[in-house]
């Protein structure tokens, strides 16, 4: 796992070259507009200062993200680096809005290109260098996980394209008379728009809570699995503040000869494990599978056999018997199709009373949130 201070530098670096970058381009617009004499051109270096904003905006975010836990924000401050994707989003659907609506007057009212020797050394300039800046940033943003520097390398992408259609549609004009500008101006206005909303569902996810990737839950489960003693990972839930930082819990299965002081040293090394590896403040449970009262045992076969009838119940877990209480309780995960878990749970429970007539049992439904 990559260290937060080092991810969190790498950000800012590669954020630091889109400013650069920004800046000197919108330097040699300035100067290639003032040698021609044409305000257009040092509009748009104009311009290119502000595409700089998504850059200062990922580095600000980034930065405020590294503040260290206080009392009112026992987390720390990850999930700030959200926010700042969420502007960096509004920014590109603001501009395929913008493009949009530019492009639709284009359409009904149609004007012929002009285009001197000063504009196309600058429009190819643009795109090259726009191209070039968007696909570096963009795949630094997508390898160290940071979704405002993902956002911000496909703003420059979405500038170069907008560049790019403008030309084509210059050439075309110039060569067959025929004017493209408007209809094409709207394609890649839809494009942009769409791309801004997923841009903007990423980060809004997080923050509302969205599932973990099932890698990482898969990851998570073999690596526990992996120790002695172990015998089913179940409950994983994971809360997200920030992409260096995840809180979560799980519940592990092993035999109930294990004391106190081996759950706790298995319990330890779990959690140290998943902080390690994922940078996961993991609580561990335990379930106890019954292995040594043959009673206890007995029970616990015929309530996971009756369970394993029913396919609708994707596992099983926490089976528990109180001798004192005279009480059996189990934990069900229906499977995610169901959607009549109160009809599922009143068979079940009426199975098991069957068998278990002179038990009183307690079935828990759990649900699948990794």
């Amino acid at each position: 796992m990559t260290s937060s201070t080092s991810r969190s530098s790498q950000i800012v670096r590669t954020s630091v070259i889109g400013i650069v970058t920004n800046v000197l381009l919108a330097a040699f617009k300035a100067a290639v507009g003032f040698i021609a004499n044409s305000i257009a051109i040092i509009m748009d270096a104009v311009n290119n200062l502000s595409d700089a904003l998504s850059s200062v905006i990922t580095i600000i975010g980034t930065k405020l993200s590294q503040k260290p836990a206080d009392r009112k924000h026992p987390f720390g401050h990850g999930r700030i680096e959200y926010f700042s994707a969420i502007i960096i989003a509004v920014i590109v659907l603001s501009a395929g809005i913008t493009s949009l609506i530019e492009s639709i007057k284009k359409l009904i009212h149609p004007t012929e290109p002009s285009y001197t020797a000063a504009t196309l050394i600058v429009i190819v300039v643009a795109i090259v260098v726009k191209l070039l800046l968007g696909s570096y940033v963009k795949k630094q943003g997508i390898k160290l996980k940071s979704d405002a520097l993902t956002a911000s390398g496909a703003d420059a992408l979405f500038d170069a394209i907008i560049t790019l259609s403008t030309l084509v549609s210059a050439g075309i004009m110039l060569l067959w008379n025929v004017s493209l500008d408007g209809i094409l101006g709207i394609l890649i206005s839809i494009i942009i728009i769409k791309a801004g909303i997923e841009m903007l569902s990423s980060p809004v996810g997080e923050l509302l809570g969205a599932r973990v990737s099932p890698e990482l839950v898969k990851q998570i489960k073999d690596e526990v699995m992996s120790f002695d003693g172990v015998y089913g990972v179940y409950d994983i839930i994971l809360h997200n503040y920030g992409p260096n930082l995840m809180i979560g819990s799980l519940h592990i299965s092993v035999n109930d000869t294990v004391n106190a002081y081996q759950i706790h040293a298995l319990s330890r090394e779990i959690s140290a494990i998943m902080y390690q590896n994922h940078g996961i403040i993991m609580t561990v449970g335990v379930y106890a599978i019954a292995t040594g009262d043959n009673r206890q045992r007995e029970i616990q076969s015929v309530v996971m056999k009756t369970i394993a009838n029913h396919k609708e119940i994707e596992h099983a877990h926490g089976f528990f018997y109180s001798e004192k209480d005279n009480l059996v309780s189990v934990d069900i995960v229906p499977d995610i199709s169901v959607t009549d878990e109160a009809g599922v749970c009143s068979t079940l429970l009426k199975e098991l009373q069957e068998q278990l007539p002179d038990k009183t049992v307690h079935i828990v439904v759990d649900h699948n949130y990794s």
